[in-house]
């Protein structure tokens, strides 16, 4: 019996439907053809979008351009390399990669390879089935029917959904905890590092600061504390590299064109490249000024909540018992302006240079032998961030005359 090739099983096409996505399959002796006939955006409804998947012992993925029908173009090569679609969108971020999504750079650098092995429905479902997990989520579950789903992806969730409480408790219901820890394993690590330094750091100064009155002023300790706690939080995570599972929905309109823009950034400057994650210079660069815009409003947010607190209890302090020796309440739009302007500028700078730096650790060859040199860089250079961005703060808030 002769074996078919995937163009061999192009003329069943003709009995699919152009009015809705379709599926068929081809068979003969140990190959297995199957296409997935799409509508085209971005022509009209006789237009098809051919997705192929030939199997043969090792999976391989087809793609054919979209085209016109009628317009008596020559037919479209067959390549088994997973080729980009063009779809006429021109984007990045992986849409228009076969399968796209299911890895978002993180820990390891894969240099751009695209060499993930993805799992159809059925092998998603049998493999949860044979690892006793729970139900996976709706977005791992449209992407195995759809688009295939990461086998990496995959193993990494079974295995986080069943750790101890709260962290299994969390990656079932926190979409971002979850993608960023399937992206970044030791996300979690950098999160309590960063907020184990900042608060040591930020108690030490306070102690210095106040001295014996330390206890006298404790509720102002105890607000900048946990905005503080809040901020670190904010600062790790934005800038987090995270799981892009499935395709990512696209919206319409100004906004919608925007809001798509910026999807398709990188999750921080030097993030790496990762299979149907690809990101040009530009977007690089976009993702500096689109951080910096959302690390300043974080920093005028959590300062005026932080400032506001601290000057009500002031206040209220100073209202029961004045002093000669009380210091001006700052000012609060003032002081969040500057809390605002400090993160977009210099704290924006420096966990981009921070993220980059780990990147480069976390993919050498070192710490592929020893991985807790990464985490010990880790601990280290943010600690030296941490310092350096203290002293610099208090440098600013004198010359604005906050302090």
């Amino acid at each position: 019996m002769s074996v078919p090739s995937p163009s061999s099983c192009i003329s069943n096409l003709l009995s699919v439907s152009n009015d809705s996505d379709s599926t068929k399959r081809c068979v003969s002796h140990n190959v297995i053809v199957e296409f997935r006939v799409l509508r085209c955006s971005q022509y009209s409804t006789s237009g098809k979008l051919l997705a192929f998947n030939y199997s043969s012992g090792k999976k391989r993925i087809f793609s054919v351009k979209c085209t016109k029908s009628g317009t008596g173009s020559e037919p479209t090569k067959i390549s088994e390399e997973p080729a980009k679609i063009d779809d006429g969108s021109g984007g990045d971020g992986g849409n228009g990669w076969l399968p796209p999504g299911g890895g978002g750079g993180g820990g390891s650098d894969d240099g751009g390879k695209n060499d993930e092995e993805f799992m159809t429905y059925e092998e998603v479902m049998r493999e949860v089935e044979n690892r006793g997990g729970s139900n996976l989520p709706s977005d791992m579950l449209e992407a195995a029917k759809t688009t295939g789903l990461s086998r990496l992806i995959l193993s990494q969730y079974l295995d986080f959904q069943g750790s101890v409480w709260p962290l299994g408790f969390l990656i079932r219901h926190s979409t971002m905890l979850r993608n960023r820890m399937l992206a970044d394993p030791s996300f979690l690590y950098k999160v309590g590092s960063e907020v184990v330094i900042d608060s040591c750091c930020a108690t030490f100064a306070e102690v210095q600061k106040r001295g014996k009155d330390f206890w006298a002023e404790f509720e102002l300790y105890a607000a900048d504390l946990l905005v503080g706690i809040v901020v670190d939080i904010a600062l790790v995570g934005m800038l987090a590299p995270y799981a892009r599972i499935g395709n990512r929905p696209v919206s319409s309109g100004f906004f919608g064109g925007l809001q798509n823009a910026c999807a398709s950034l990188p999750s921080s400057v030097f993030e790496a490249e990762s299979s149907g994650c690809k990101f040009s210079v530009k977007q690089r660069i976009a993702t500096y000024f689109y951080k910096g815009v959302l690390y300043g409003s974080v920093g005028f947010g959590c300062g005026i909540i932080g400032q506001g607190i601290a000057n009500l209890i002031m206040t209220a302090k100073r209202s029961i018992k004045k002093s000669e020796e009380d210091i001006p309440v700052p000012p609060l739009l003032k002081s969040a302006a500057l809390w605002g302007v400090f993160l977009a500028v210099s704290s924006n700078t420096r966990y981009q240079i921070v993220n980059g730096l780990e990147r480069l650790v976390e993919a050498s060859p070192l710490v592929k032998q020893i991985p807790s040199v990464s985490l010990a860089f880790t601990f280290g250079v943010r600690f030296a961030n941490n310092i350096y961005g203290g002293m610099q703060f208090v440098d600013w808030a004198k010359l604005s005359g906050v302090q």
